[in-house]
């Protein structure tokens, strides 16, 4: 079967050098198979996406020589690349769950029913305790009385196993580790958990590159997969390259933003320095998109997270 893969960011802000590492990961991966590359737009939270940052993104991906075949803004059409134009997709799946007895309401804090968000690794994030996974119909009608409610799906108390093809084996409880988890926010807005699961088996992806803080999210993933009878793709979860501090690059904290490194580097000199910390390279020399993809091998690219020297990283040509 031919390779087909995805590069799904989220509209929130201009792309950051860490962005540009995981879409550089996944284009390489996809072309030195041969295969097809898709660009989807990850803006389900409509009051934190814009369309300006979109075009933006789909700028810098061209910049870099990081072409796609399918998805946002090929054809002059987001539909259906735009997660915020694929409700009635993600109605059908969240039917499919309820019509299993698999969902309830949950009327927790607001902190909890607005986890919607694709969650990352260190974001603090603690097993639900299933307090309204018990509540009588009677406590449920108190409760609702003017109190919008989230939804979440009961997850079985089992391990769930899958192997990365990038970082090996891993195993997961999933009652122990997330607890039962929001599949529709109170605001109605779907959860990413449920989206890109939906997503990824109706556009035919079989291969996910994507960052090592979506790793825990990955056997959830899998269980919407087997309950919605879907089949879901191989999965590599990249190193996330981190601040000095060890903090996750973030868009709120321009950490790095690519706004800023073009002023200073040409998108060849980028390449290289990320061909580098790739492992595709012993320095870094500019280069191109397609001349790394001509040479690409898993094998090389490094398991543990990238501490960034970002002094290092402005004398990097020198």
């Amino acid at each position: 079967m031919a390779a087909k893969g995805r590069f799904a960011p989220t509209p929130s802000g201009r792309m950051h050098l860490g962005n540009l590492f995981t879409a550089l990961l996944a284009w390489l991966s996809v072309r030195a198979q041969g295969g097809t590359m898709v660009l989807r737009i990850e803006d389900l939270d409509t009051s934190r996406c814009k369309n300006g940052y979109a075009a933006q993104l789909a700028e810098d991906l061209r910049l870099f020589g990081l072409h796609w075949d399918e998805g946002y803004g090929v054809g002059g059409s987001e539909e259906p690349y735009s997660q915020s134009l694929r409700t009635a997709q993600y109605e059908r799946a969240f039917q499919s769950l309820a019509a299993q007895g698999l969902v309830y309401p949950c009327y927790c804090s607001r902190a909890e029913r607005m986890a919607a968000s694709a969650p990352h690794r260190g974001d603090g994030q603690t097993p639900y305790s299933g307090r309204c996974r018990t509540l009588s119909e009677t406590q449920r009608a108190a409760l609702g009385q003017g109190r919008p409610c989230a939804w979440r799906v009961a997850v079985p108390a089992r391990a769930l196993s899958f192997t990365d093809l990038h970082r090996g084996d891993y195993t997961q409880q999933l009652a122990q580790t997330c607890g039962d988890f929001i599949v529709r926010r109170s605001d109605g807005v779907y959860a990413y958990q449920l989206a890109v699961v939906v997503d990824d088996a109706a556009m035919g992806i079989n291969q996910v590159v994507r960052g090592a803080d979506l790793l825990d999210s990955t056997p959830r993933q899998l269980w919407l997969y087997e309950r919605l009878g879907l089949t879901p793709p191989a999965f590599y979860h990249t190193p996330l390259l981190l601040a000095p501090d060890g903090r996750r690059l973030s868009k709120r904290e321009r950490d790095l933003d690519l706004g800023a490194l073009l002023l200073r580097y040409t998108p060849a000199e980028l390449l290289g320095i990320l061909a580098v910390m790739a492992g595709q390279q012993m320095r870094p020399e500019p280069t191109t998109a397609a001349q790394l993809a001509a040479r690409f091998s898993w094998a090389r690219v490094p398991k543990e997270d990238i501490i960034l020297d970002c002094a290092r990283l402005e004398n990097h040509l020198a």
